[in-house]
């Protein structure tokens, strides 16, 4: 096992009205990593959980924009450690798996995650469009990237200095999980992904999550990242739909014109010839900002090794 001695570990847990369940977690953490320091960040709850987490120990901050991950991006720039270990405040993921999470950070991991999906989430989750949502959003993101994460959309993670200084919080709400994820394999990230036992909400603790709501945004996350991140699928595909489409519609009025010798359909015509131009700059756009793409991820290769290389010294 890595040696851990002098590694400083820091818990996040952003939290929005969770005071049923936050002072066992924070214990919770505690116990499974003694000299890690727990940080709550309190996103404008109106009950007493900012009092519990700083009763337990915590360190209770306030994040006034509203949006888990307003407050992720507040965690990633204010707080400095070696290896985060990032988690929900609703007692859903287990404490006691957050230092095998450490240890797989400090064998060089940039993101460690924490995969619900392979025990016990669909058994624990009486939610059927919850369930639908994260095969969904898992098929897709897979079938793009080629790749085979289990668990998308998970809170329970552990990242790398350097991940999360260089990681770009874009979302503001609960999508931004989804979003970390396609980060990592459009930058060919080293992941790992954990197994854990999900347990769901205990009585008395009321779920943030609006099904239909987070669902339309994370759909609308993922079809933004795909327009950013694979521009020529994106572009080129539409391109070659619409281009398809006229030169179709081209052949029917060439047909008609070596029948009769005679062009009846110029509106057709018209038509087809600019479904034809629109497709090839689609295309063309597509191309271009796929090189563009491919440079921000030289750009963010340079940029993490200045990180990995400003830490070491």
């Amino acid at each position: 096992m890595p040696d851990n001695s002098n590694v400083s570990v820091a818990v996040l847990l952003p939290c929005y009205n969770e005071e049923v369940t936050i002072g066992k977690v924070v214990r919770d953490f505690k116990a499974a990593l003694p000299d890690a320091d727990v940080y709550v960040y309190d996103n404008n709850s109106t009950d007493r959980t900012a009092e519990i987490a700083a009763a337990e120990g915590a360190i209770v901050r306030k994040e006034p924009r509203q949006g888990k991950g307003n407050v992720i991006r507040a965690m990633f720039e204010d707080i400095d450690a070696d290896v985060y270990v990032m988690a929900d405040g609703d007692d859903t993921y287990p404490a006691d798996a957050a230092p095998a999470m450490v240890d797989k950070v400090l064998e060089g991991y940039d993101m460690v995650i924490g995969d619900r999906l392979s025990s016990t989430y669909f058994q624990e989750n009486k939610r059927p469009f919850h369930n639908f949502g994260n095969r969904l959003v898992r098929g897709s993101i897979n079938g793009l990237f080629h790749a085979n994460v289990t668990d998308i959309m998970t809170g329970y993670r552990a990242f790398s200095f350097t991940f999360v200084k260089t990681y770009p919080v874009l979302s503001r709400g609960f999508e931004v999980e989804t979003e970390m994820t396609i980060h990592s394999l459009n930058n060919n990230l080293r992941l790992y992904e954990m197994p854990i036992q999900y347990r769901d909400r205990p009585e008395g603790s009321v779920s943030k999550l609006d099904t239909v709501g987070d669902g339309i945004k994370v759909m609308g996350t993922i079809f933004r990242m795909i327009r950013e991140y694979k521009p020529l699928p994106f572009f080129g595909g539409i391109g070659c739909v619409l281009g398809v489409l006229g030169v179709v519609l081209c052949g029917t009025v060439t047909v008609d014109f070596w029948n009769t010798g005679m062009v009846a359909r110029f509106p057709t015509l018209i038509g087809a010839v600019m479904l034809v131009i629109a497709g090839l700059l689609l295309f063309v756009t597509g191309v271009v900002l796929d090189v563009m793409a491919k440079n921000d991820r030289k750009a963010f290769i340079v940029e993490s090794n200045s990180f990995a290389m400003l830490r070491r010294r």
